[in-house]
């Protein structure tokens, strides 16, 4: 039986995603350079996806957010591209399928907000995330595109909507 829920982020919601995603990143020994851990936007998730075309959404169970990820436009890149953005998950919301589900609900967001592509950065050594990326149809690209200022993530990945 399924036991979480999937849906937008509320303000209430800021600091616990901020803790899901800087939590995972250091697990993984992720820089805390170049990478999302340093950007700004995790002070206020809720205000950084409340425009058009993004939206952000959280995987909470039994009142804890367990993980996250968002869709917005690419920056700097074409206007018929978005980025998958911020995709993390605790230990605990691995392996149970809510990757997988997250990915086809943002997907989905993004192809009703007329998304032609959607855009990902990721590394090398985030085998787990990169296996669920590839079993979703993204593919290698050899260079990034856009400009998202993560320049430590040297993996990039594409695919049509």
């Amino acid at each position: 039986m399924k036991n979480y829920n999937i849906r937008e982020i509320k303000p209430g919601d800021n600091q616990q995603v901020k803790e899901v995603v800087q939590s995972v990143l250091v697990e993984m020994g992720v820089p805390k350079v170049g990478t999302a851990y340093e950007d700004a936007s995790l002070n206020d998730m809720y205000a950084e996806y409340d425009h058009p075309r993004m939206a952000y959404f959280v995987v909470e169970e039994d009142g804890k957010i367990i993980g996250s990820a968002g869709i917005a436009p690419l920056l700097g890149g074409d206007p018929e591209i978005c980025e998958l953005q911020k995709m993390y998950f605790l230990p605990e919301a691995r392996g149970r399928g809510i990757g997988a589900e997250m990915m086809e609900t943002c997907l989905d967001y993004a192809r009703a907000e007329g998304f032609k592509q959607c855009y990902l950065e990721t590394l090398p050594y985030m085998e787990s995330a990169r296996k669920l990326y590839t079993r979703s149809g993204f593919k290698s690209l050899e260079k990034p595109i856009g400009d998202t200022g993560h320049y430590n993530c040297t993996m990039w990945m594409i695919r049509d909507l």
